[in-house]
Parts: structure tokens; sequence; C-alpha cells
């Protein structure tokens, strides 16, 4: 795996990647010799269904592919061997009408496998299969490991097994592990796999969501997921044991399908134990230290889960000014900071830290966001010109030490909420940290703020955490709720505004 990798995008599939496609392809099956398709075969895929040949591109390299046709449900499941699903390698048997998508290949370079690069793949075929209201996604899965116990077990045996996890197959319980269940034992399937011995399993995944009557499905993201982690300040050894217990709320938030993960702010606090012997404002710049790191590793698990990843706040030093910073990383693989804007007193007497100078929205892949740490979402301008660039969900990391400190983020984040007719999320630490500094004692209660109207819940409140006990919050925000109130709503903050009377701009961009 490389050490670094800035950018991660997954798009269709163009003849020009063929020959990067050619040499991961080779890379991908060592065992099986002249087993990638050459251009004449891949410009045939790409004639007859460009929208089902995919690509995974990391720093503009084709390190991935998933290549499909459309076939028959009948045709799927009757058909026996890889060259008749094919049409011997001429795919003359895709079908336009077809309502099955069927897998023919997909593959991770090695050298980029341990990214989960594979079951995004999986996950656009899925989203391919909805769009296209097809029933299902069939294939023939290969059972690699089962050459070493055919003189023991029978295939049919092999694949209980692996399904017990008694034995562990490199595809096949990938596979089941991405909600595809085993239809029947192919046998013959594909000449001169040894390592299968010829055995496929044939899978199915089923679309829910399909309907009998073709419609067009909006390809923009309604629903949107949201994973809090209500973080617990305890001692940690090392730099190590941070990113341990970080990605093990990542792993628990992307694995419930979370668009985005929120940290606290400043939850790398446990690491100042070490500087507990210098003044404040020393050990604040030590911590900053670890931050560079932090970043890295954050982009790299944000990759990884497939989800992005706010990182609530840290130290940050540049030019002698210490900051109060976060990082917004992509599950792209790309990033950007934001700054605490406003400092409180106490971040100012104990710290010495430096407010930033940009506001700024920042475009995903669910929309335009809005980050504000802590004490800025006590002042209404910076998210009302959030709201004015598009803004539908403002994250808020904070660290408050006691219940009137909550108290006011959380009726600030509520007003923030109704006021510019948003998401708002808060998410904060909890617990003690004795051997500290100035940071004794930490109080927070997670939660989802909505709008105040009759599609919204009438507190306001979408959900909440328990409070000073450490957990996720696992939430949905339907931002088409939020287009229907802007045009429909029992009041119209953002469009009634009297523009002729006041208005608010940034005095620098």
């Amino acid at each position: 795996m490389p050490n670094t990798i800035s950018k991660v995008e997954l798009r269709n599939l163009q003849i020009k990647d063929y020959k990067e496609l050619k040499k991961s392809m080779i890379e991908a099956y060592p065992e099986m010799v002249d087993s990638y398709w050459n251009e004449t075969d891949i410009k045939k895929l790409l004639k007859v269904f460009p929208e089902g040949q995919l690509v995974i591109v990391a720093d503009d390299v084709v390190v991935g592919s998933a290549l499909s046709i459309l076939v028959s449900e009948d045709f799927a499941f009757k058909t026996k061997t890889y060259k008749e699903v094919t049409g011997n390698y001429t795919f003359k048997t895709h079908n336009e009408e077809g309502d099955v998508l069927y897998g023919i290949d997909v593959f991770i370079n090695p050298n980029y496998r341990g990214l989960r690069l594979g079951r995004r793949l999986y996950d656009a075929r899925k989203e391919l299969c909805e769009q296209l209201n097809l029933r299902s996604i069939v294939f023939a899965g290969r059972i690699p490991n089962y050459g070493k116990y055919a003189k023991e077990i029978t295939p049919k045996k092999y694949l209980e097994k692996v399904k017990k996890k008694e034995i562990y197959d490199p595809v096949l319980s990938f596979q089941l592990s991405n909600d595809f269940h085993e239809v029947r034992v192919l046998k013959n399937y594909l000449e001169g796999d040894k390592e299968s011995q010829e055995y496929a399993v044939l899978l199915e995944w089923n679309n829910i969501y399909y309907e009998d009557s073709k419609k067009l499905i909006n390809v923009d993201k309604s629903i949107v997921r949201l994973g809090l982690i209500q973080w617990q300040m305890r001692p940690l050894n090392n730099l190590d044991a941070l990113f341990e217990q970080a990605e093990f709320f990542i792993d628990a938030v992307s694995g419930y399908g979370s668009d985005f993960a929120l940290f606290p702010e400043l939850f790398t606090a446990p690491l100042m134990a070490d500087y507990n012997h210098l003044s404040e404002a020393e050990a604040i710049k030590e911590l900053a230290r670890h931050t560079e790191a932090i970043r890295k590793k954050f982009q790299e698990y944000a990759i990884s889960y497939n989800i992005n990843i706010v990182s609530g706040s840290m130290p940050y030093q540049e030019n002698g000014h210490v900051y109060n910073v976060g990082f917004l990383c992509r599950r792209d693989g790309t990033y950007e900071m934001y700054r605490k804007i406003h400092i409180t007193p106490n971040e100012v007497f104990h710290w010495g830290m430096t407010g930033g100078d940009m506001i700024q929205t920042f475009d995903t892949d669910c929309g335009k966001i809005g980050i504000i740490i802590c004490y800025d979402v006590e002042f209404p301008e910076l998210a009302r010109l959030m709201a004015d660039e598009g803004m539908n969900i403002l994250f808020v990391p904070f660290l408050t030490d006691t219940q009137n400190g909550y108290t006011r983020v959380k009726n600030c984040a509520q007003a923030r909420a109704i006021e510019n007719e948003c998401y708002v999320a808060v998410a904060g630490c909890v617990g003690n940290l004795p051997k500290v500094n100035n940071m004794d004692i930490q109080y927070a209660q997670a939660a989802v703020f909505t709008p105040s109207d009759f599609a919204f819940p009438s507190n306001g409140i979408k959900a909440e955490a328990t409070p000073n006990t450490e957990m996720t919050l696992i939430v949905d925000v339907d931002l088409d709720l939020l287009k229907e109130l802007h045009e429909h709503g029992s009041v119209n903050t953002m469009k009634d505004r009297r523009k002729d009377l006041y208005q608010l701009k940034k005095l620098k961009q």
C-alpha cells in the first residue's frame, strides 16, 4: 500500500485507461496466465454498456475495476459457465432490456488492498442497480482457497464452512460480507482456474427498491447519515493508542453506513499528559506537534472506511501562533482545514491561542456543509453567512467543562438550525483528565438539531445522546425536507429577511 494517497476517485471506465487497467489486472491475477482483457474486449464493453464499467483511480492511476453487462433474470440463473455468460468473450449476451446486472469481473491491484476500495466498487454497483431499476446483481464468485481443501471436503461443504467463518476465502468471504447470498455451486465455471478447481458460487444481491414499472430515480443524495462520536477523555499512552480508539469509532459509524463521522473539539488533549510538567502554553504547543500525523491518519481512515470525517479540532502552530483547527477529510482522499474564529477567554489566557480569519463552506458528496468550533456557534453571523452560500448541515465540534457551558452551545445550536433552516450536529467530550492541566472535567451531550416546522420533530431535536456517557449517535437527516421548508414552510426566515433595512457580508474573503 502506498504511504500516502492524495485523491481517490470512482468513475466510469474510459478507453484511455486501458494501459493502466491491464497492468493492474495482471498484478491482481498473478496465478492466471494471460488473464487480462485485451483492448478490443474493453472497447466492446464500452460500446454496449458504458455505464456498467467502473474504475477506482488513486492519484490518477487505475487501481481497480468492476465490469458488468445486463442480462435477463432467466439467463442469469440458468447459465453455467463463464464462456456462456460472456458469449465466448464477445459480450453478445448483453441485453439492453435485461433486468439483472451481471458482474463479469472485479479486482483491486494488490498494492492498494486494505483500503476497502473493493467494497466501494460493490457499493457503486448497488447504486447503479437501484438507479437503473434492476431486479438484482448476479455473478459467479471464484473460491480460490478451495484447492487447499478439495481432497477433504466437497464444494458444498466448503461453502458452508466459509459461511460459518470456519474457513476464510479471500473472494467468497468478501462477497458474503457485502450482503450477497449464495444461489448454487457451479462446476467447470472458469476454465483454467486451478485454485478454485474450476468451481464457483453463483451469488445474488436483491434490489429492494425495484419496481416493475421503471421510473427515474433521483441521483442526488437526499438522506444523509451522520455518525456523532461522544468521546471519553481517558489517559492514552501514545499516539498509536489515540489512533486505535479513533479507528474503533470510525469503524463503528461507517459500519452503519454513515456518510459523516464527527469528532469533538480538542479530543486529542489526553496526549498532553506527557507535558504536564510544562506550562499550559508550552504543553499545547507540544500537543500541536502531533496534528500533522493525525491529519494524515484521518485521511487514510476516510478512504479506508469510505466516510467523510470532521476531525473535531486540535492545536496547530503556524508562524509563531497557535490556532484551534480541524480537518474535513473527505472519502475521496482530499482534505481542507477549518479554524476556530472566536477564541474563548480561557483559551487566550492559558494557551495563548489565536483566532482564524476564514469563513467558508465545504463541498462534499452529500452537498454543502459548514463547520464551526464550539464558541463560534454563539455568534449567529457565521452560520448565516454559510447558509447564504447554500449550507445544509452545520457541524459543531465542542468542548465544555460544565453543564451551563453546554447549555450555551446547545441553545445557540438550536437557534442556528431554526434561523438558517438547516441541520446542526454537535459532538463533545465527556469524562475527566486529572493529569492534564486546564482539562480537568468535561460535560457533553451529542445531538442533531432541526428547523422547527411540521416536517421536523416538534421540539427541534432529531436525536440526542445520553449525557456524559461515551457512545455514538447515528442519525439520518433528509435534505429534501429542507428544500420543501425553504419554499413552503410555515415561516421562511431565509427569504423574509428585510434586506432593504440590513445586510450581512464578509469583510475578508
